[in-house]
């Protein structure tokens, strides 16, 4: 968790927000890997491997085994590395690529609970730093987020307790809102897939942004309301399937260059080798029938 414990005031009220396809379209924790690519923190497979995923998430929303993949895999990656580097980065990518990508349908509904006097936190699978970094920017209060072990301020590739994710961002609520005072049947929450559940059923006001099929169906069922913040054409979802489709295709193509690039790079000392030894003779038609 991070941000100032306060008072919770005469309010006793927050409002939790995912942060993924809620208030940042895509995935952030992709956004700060490719700026750690960009900064030589990561291999190109490395962040090919974060395109793919993100392109599948945009496609077909969370699920626990690709949740599971990208822990082992991100944890792997990370250890070792400095977190106030961590931190550093994600400010900048903050500044470079998040804040173009912030929904304002969004960034008005956190504005006004903060107007309100209403504490305002933001709930992500995404690492504490990313949550973190989002959070301040946005005038939030705080956030709470997965925490990377760290010793020493290097990170050493292990959390400290759950992922949050599903029902641990439910519990982690419920812990909060002891501590700070809050009234959970006066609070707000807001969430895009089916992975936000459990934290929307924890309010007393949920509300799904941007929802996933699932979680537009449980919606209306709860009778919850809806916000649509992503654009959208006549056909309805057609200009998310096109950005979810750009999103592969971007994927694709980085993949196809990778290739190219290794079979360019294997092919080099053949080629030189052949350029050593000299072009091999061409027969002419008359002289192989001669032979």
């Amino acid at each position: 968790m991070t941000g100032p414990a306060r008072d919770a005031g005469a309010t006793g009220i927050a409002a939790f927000f995912d942060v993924d396809n809620t208030i940042v379209r895509g995935a952030s924790a992709y956004h700060i890997a490719r700026g750690l690519h960009q900064r030589g923190y990561l291999r190109k497979r490395d962040i090919l491997r974060f395109g793919w995923e993100s392109a599948k998430y945009s496609m077909f929303g969370e699920t626990k085994e690709q949740i599971d993949d990208l822990r082992h895999e991100g944890l792997g990656i990370i250890k070792g590395w400095s977190a106030a580097e961590m931190v550093a980065v994600g400010e900048e990518v903050y500044d470079e690529v998040l804040a173009l990508r912030i929904y304002p349908g969004t960034k008005a509904i956190i504005d006004e609970h903060r107007a309100q006097g209403h504490q305002v936190w933001l709930v992500t699978a995404s690492p504490i730093e990313v949550g973190s970094v989002i959070a301040r920017r946005l005038g939030c209060t705080g956030a709470l987020g997965t925490v990377a072990e760290q010793e020493y301020g290097y990170y050493t590739g292990r959390l400290v307790g759950d992922m949050l994710h599903r029902e641990a961002k439910a519990t982690a609520v419920r812990k909060l809102a002891l501590e700070e005072g809050l009234n959970l049947d006066r609070c707000h929450a807001y969430g895009d897939s089916m992975n936000d559940g459990p934290m929307l059923e924890a309010v007393g006001h949920p509300c799904a942004i941007n929802p996933d099929t699932k979680l537009r169906r449980f919606a209306r069922e709860r009778g919850w309301p809806i916000q649509e913040f992503r654009k959208r054409t006549k056909s309805g979802r057609r200009g998310v399937v096109k950005g979810s489709i750009t999103g592969t295709v971007w994927a694709g193509l980085a993949v196809a260059r990778g290739v190219r690039a290794a079979v360019r790079g294997a092919l080099r000392p053949v080629r030189a080798r052949t350029a050593e030894v000299g072009p091999t003779p061409r027969v002419h038609d008359d002289e192989a029938k001669g032979l």
